[in-house]
């Protein structure tokens, strides 16, 4: 039997930074589209700012380091998974072409002898 266990924010500091980090990227937002009167240039400085600030806020709470070392590792996993050669790419391609084509070639054939069966022997209304 598998148990799932549920990651909660531990401390009220945590829980403090993520607040602080939501309301930042809202303030962005809200200044993006407040400040359309100052020019797209401010704007989006406003936005920019904004969201570094919270991207910032966000990965010192423990919720961002997670994600951080989750990074990491799922990183250095990609870097363990050993990739087909071209030559091995280009055959296993060509294989699953030729297995579409084959079922294509099946399933028409498959269709075109039901429709035979049922239209012109058994009801007769190709006649």
């Amino acid at each position: 039997m598998a148990t799932s266990q549920a990651q909660t924010v531990g401390t009220a500091a945590d829980k403090a930074k993520l607040v602080t980090a939501v309301a930042l990227a809202v303030g962005a937002l809200a200044g993006f589209y407040l400040l359309t009167m100052q020019g797209p240039l401010v704007q989006w400085a406003v936005l920019l700012l904004g969201l570094a600030a919270a991207a910032g806020v966000f990965f010192t709470a423990e919720s961002g380091k997670q994600l951080v070392a989750f990074g990491r590792d799922s990183w250095r996993e990609v870097k363990k998974v050993v990739w087909p050669t071209r030559k091995e790419a280009v055959q296993m391609t060509a294989y699953v072409f030729g297995f579409v084509v084959v079922m294509a070639i099946f399933l028409w054939a498959t269709d075109k002898t039901i429709e035979w069966l049922f239209y012109d022997l058994i009801l007769g209304w190709r006649k």
